[in-house]
């Protein structure tokens, strides 16, 4: 009975801080402006079977979409005996489903097992690439520090979760083999079986104690994991799925025109408003030209920077980044995850946004970085859950071309040469086709 209401007191702490976490990220999210989503939603399931689950985009490199899929694959499934231990946890059981399957229960965890060696493994490999490897993407200066702690700490609790649901089977079977009370047959864990010599040593009351204890560890330690979620990059195993179902199914590169500006030319070409449009109007709401803060992107782009797993794919791809620019994609994303995460602590101090005196653009991104890009849209194309730092980076160059009026020298003739001959060149109109006569 004290276990039962330890494990209950441990799940009550657990639910109400992930509860807090999620409302929190929630919160955030919305602090972005409202964006309309069309398209078919079998088009948007699709993507999300494809792109999520089926991690399409990852295996454009093979060996690391293999391990991530062992991973993804491994984690996931095994943490369904989860639920089986929050069964038992809550009713005072053990293996509570071993009647229900019979003598199948065996075989499930069994192969569980097997995936368990697999996580290991890969996330063995994983670290080796991280740290010793050091590949190009994992060493860039946006990586170090918290983000590399991050993602090497996620990594060594995925190894412990596991090396403790393997101890907890190799532990359980040796209580089964002395026929110990409480502990049913349940027929040989072949993987956990070459962990069982480590145990065999022990006492009956001392081998309790070990399988008690990896099954505590490895409970609490997802209970733990569960809530450092929110506060890690490994939030894109939850975040990946509503992304991609919000994915743009435009054409790639297609640049949407702003709702104000599209407006006003409409208002002085005379062409009829829509309906959103004359509610706008009708409003007399100064709209801002771009975006200078998170407030100012939209929610798709927030949620975005929460689904940023910091692999980097975007950076190892950028024209800019590749030939020594400052421009990082997978930073515009960290930036602008981060200070959506300061304004959050703000509200939650102050109970409002206290006017802080900051800025995505300028605090956190600088102009150096937006006009490096070239809009060529193969940091989009690299992410595996279809992320678009680009229209982050659109909407922020707007801004400082529009509202502030800095533009390098070379944009400015572009602009004129587009208003006075309808081209990016300085040529008139009625010349557009002599190269045809050359």
């Amino acid at each position: 009975m004290i276990s039962q209401l330890l494990f209950i007191a441990c799940l009550g702490i657990c639910a109400y801080f992930l509860t807090k976490n999620i409302r929190n990220i929630i919160r955030n999210i919305l602090l972005g402006k409202p964006k309309e989503m069309d398209g078919a939603k079998w088009d948007r399931w699709k993507m999300v079977l494809l792109i999520a689950f089926g991690q399409k985009k990852m295996f454009a490199r093979p060996i690391s979409a293999l391990l991530h899929l062992c991973v993804y694959v491994g984690f996931v499934i095994i943490n369904i005996e989860v639920l089986e231990i929050v069964t038992d946890g809550l009713l005072g059981t053990h293996r509570i489903l071993y009647p229900v399957l019979g003598s199948f229960y065996s075989i499930v965890i069994n192969f569980f097992e097997m995936l368990a060696i697999l996580v290991i493994l890969a996330c063995v490999i994983f670290l080796l690439r991280r740290n010793v490897l050091k590949l190009p993407r994992f060493t860039m200066s946006e990586i170090r520090q918290f983000p590399l702690l991050d993602a090497n700490l996620i990594l060594i609790v995925e190894i412990v979760l596991m090396f403790a649901f393997l101890n907890m089977n190799a532990t359980d079977y040796l209580l089964q083999s002395r026929n110990v009370e409480h502990y049913a047959s349940t027929g040989p864990f072949i993987f956990s079986h070459f962990f069982s010599p480590l145990f065999e040593g022990l006492s009956t009351s001392q081998l309790v104690f070990a399988e008690r204890f990896f099954w505590w560890a490895h409970i609490i330690g997802i209970m733990l994991f569960a809530n450092y979620l929110p506060f890690s990059k490994h939030l894109h195993i939850a975040m990946a799925f509503p992304n991609t179902y919000y994915s743009n199914l435009e054409a790639k590169g297609k640049l949407k025109n702003m709702p104000i500006v599209t407006r006003e030319v409409k208002t002085m070409l005379g062409v009829p408003l829509d309906e959103v449009e004359k509610k706008q109007a009708e409003s007399n709401e100064i709209g801002r030209f771009g975006a200078k803060d998170v407030t100012d992107l939209t929610w798709k782009n927030l949620m975005e920077a929460y689904t940023c797993t910091e692999c980097g794919r975007c950076s190892s791809v950028c024209p800019a980044n590749i030939t020594g620019k400052k421009l990082s994609p997978r930073k515009i994303m960290m930036d602008t995850r981060d200070r959506m995460e300061e304004i959050g602590r703000n509200i939650d101090k102050n109970g409002h946004f206290l006017e802080d005196g900051k800025s995505l653009f300028g605090n956190y991104i600088s102009s150096e970085e937006l006009l490096a890009c070239t809009t060529c849209n193969a940091c989009a194309e690299a992410c595996p859950v279809n992320i678009d730092p680009l229209d982050i980076i659109v909407q922020l160059r707007r801004y400082r071309v529009m509202e502030e009026a800095k533009a390098p020298d070379s944009w400015n003739a572009m602009f004129a040469n587009l208003e006075n001959n309808q081209a990016p060149w300085k040529f008139s109109p009625s010349d557009r086709f002599n190269w045809a006569n050359q």
